[in-house]
């Protein structure tokens, strides 16, 4: 489900997912449109601009929060022209998987935007890299300031979605030395033992300055 009120660039996003393998079940150029289309093909994954008509302010974002409560099931891209971190905080604080938030400029990186389309189709997150940029200035005196240099790239790698691969080969490290520092970051978070993933998401979150759902 692709929601883009650019015509232009609807046409774009709709060829590039289909070259990916992707089948788009139906296209809008506003909320209200991407509402209805959710309700009847419910698909797995859209692909939401974040200002849509007929406001232009945040018309997408408050659809995307209502699919992901109505319709749990459709994971949620949104696309936007500029860095409002708010949109990626309101979307995780409610919803820890199956989101993600980036800039428009990352669809001319066919490979980069695949990859996000399928880690958030898969139920996980993907978030631009300049939003996670802007947070680490942002939360500069918090518990944050506990962790190295280090622990605090591989967390932002980590806010970005990207695998323990991921991340050892855009550090070139081993996984192992990825996983003792994800450790060490669990351990100066004060995070909770739980399942992997569960502390991952909530690394993440206490990244991002926002409550876990439930919290």
């Amino acid at each position: 489900m692709i929601a883009e009120d650019s015509v232009l660039l609807r046409i774009g996003l709709v060829k590039v997912v289909e070259m990916a393998g992707f089948t788009v079940a139906a296209e809008a150029g506003d909320a209200a449109g991407l509402l209805a289309a959710v309700a009847e093909h419910r698909p797995e994954l859209a692909v939401v601009d974040v200002r849509m008509p007929p406001g232009f302010t945040d018309e997408g974002v408050r659809a995307a929060l209502s699919i992901r409560r109505e319709w749990p099931d459709t994971a949620v891209l949104l696309l936007s022209q500029y860095v409002e971190e708010r949109y990626a905080a309101d979307l995780l604080a409610a919803h820890t998987g199956g989101v993600g938030y980036l800039l428009k400029q990352r669809v001319a990186d066919v490979e980069e935007f695949v990859e996000a389309l399928r880690r958030v189709a898969g139920g996980g997150t993907a978030l631009d890299p300049q939003v996670v940029s802007q947070l680490l200035v942002r939360r500069a005196s918090d518990p944050l300031e506990r962790l190295t240099a280090r622990e605090r790239e591989v967390l932002a790698l980590m806010a970005e979605g990207r695998s323990n691969a991921a991340v050892a080969a855009q550090l070139v490290v081993s996984e192992s030395a990825v996983a003792k520092h994800i450790n060490s970051i669990f351990t100066k978070l004060d995070l909770p033992k739980a399942d992997a993933d569960h502390r991952r998401v909530l690394a993440v979150l206490r990244f991002l300055g926002v409550a876990a759902p439930g919290r």
